[in-house]
């Protein structure tokens, strides 16, 4: 990954590789994100930001499943679009080919990503949309998404834009000095985004969920509710019944949705978002500010024993290995 510029500003091109969940929103200053590794082998994410001045082209791939809670800053909007091989969900709502997702900013989306998946995020802010359809008496084209909107668009079309934006993210990858102190050639290249991204945003219409799209929907604000108490209720032991209380669900619609969304469950699941909080503020700690017990019981983790094997199952370390290396 190359070093900021002089001037402060992110290179044209990062391209970064990701092991450890916990660092995943590291070094990028686009997004929010949090994660969360569903399966316990090790990880492989590869990000690729390619800056176009106002604009940006963002690439994740990863190895294994993977849950993220993401969204865009600085009022960015962020029209989403997925690899033909991609497998997972986006708010429940299954990723298939054809989904595009279009969020407006500060709108949290959470993503759970198997293997092989692979996404093209398109960011860019409203008014350069505006600008680019004024230019062309086409306004009147143009709406800003309420949240994170589903849109239905020709799979071909939506395979074109990501295939677009792929050999734009590989060409960068392989030459950012033809992005780094190059403006006009950003200029060019976010002038081609948007009238790639227009042109099928042209042809985009409403999503038609499904019976079973709605179910997921619902399954996955099921476990919304219960990942917030977990994170809410920190030093608190987690049991099955509170959690039921939280979601206004039976045991078993509980444990469906987890195992349909997450494919772990619900207790399994939410002490592994607790052991991925404790090993943040193990990495985050100044050398000889904290215990691992200390940062264990404040997550709820009681027996240090069965918190330190259930640490390593998940990381690979033990968690005051975690700690030693921290500089």
């Amino acid at each position: 990954m190359k070093e900021p510029t002089p001037t402060g500003e992110p290179p044209a091109v990062t391209v970064v590789e990701i092991t450890d969940p916990t660092a995943a929103s590291a070094g990028i200053e686009l997004l929010d994100l949090d994660a969360v590794q569903l399966q316990s082998m090790p990880l492989r994410v590869r990000r690729v930001i390619v800056r176009l001045g106002s604009a940006a082209v963002v690439f994740h791939a990863t190895n294994a499943r993977v849950r993220t809670r993401t969204s865009v800053r600085q009022g960015l909007l962020a029209y989403t679009v997925f690899g033909p091989q991609a497998s997972g969900t986006a708010n429940g709502l299954p990723v298939r080919p054809g989904l595009m997702l279009a969020v407006e900013p500060e709108t949290k989306v959470a993503f759970v990503a198997d293997g092989g998946w692979e996404s093209i995020g398109f960011l860019l802010p409203p008014e350069d949309i505006r600008e680019h359809l004024v230019a062309r008496r086409r306004e009147d084209e143009f709406r800003l998404p309420r949240g994170a909107e589903p849109l239905q668009v020709d799979a071909g079309r939506v395979r074109g834009l990501f295939e677009w934006g792929k050999l734009l993210v590989d060409t960068a990858s392989q030459q950012p000095d033809l992005f780094d102190g190059e403006p006009r050639k950003r200029a060019f290249a976010r002038d081609e985004l948007l009238e790639t991204l227009l042109a099928t945003l042209r042809i985009a219409g409403d999503f038609e969920s499904t019976r079973s799209d709605r179910t997921r929907q619902a399954q996955s604000a099921i476990v919304k509710r219960a990942e917030d108490y977990a994170l809410a209720q920190t030093g608190d032991r987690l049991y099955v019944t509170d959690l039921c209380k939280v979601a206004a669900v039976s045991e078993r619609t509980l444990e469906y949705a987890f195992k349909e969304i997450m494919g772990l469950a619900p207790v399994t699941y939410l002490a592994r978002l607790r052991l991925h909080r404790v090993r943040e503020a193990l990495l985050a700690a100044a050398p000889g500010s904290a215990a691992v017990s200390t940062e264990a019981l404040k997550w709820g983790f009681w027996h240090l024993g069965e918190f330190s094997r259930a640490y390593k199952a998940c990381f690979g370390e033990l968690p005051s290995e975690t700690l030693r290396r921290v500089p």
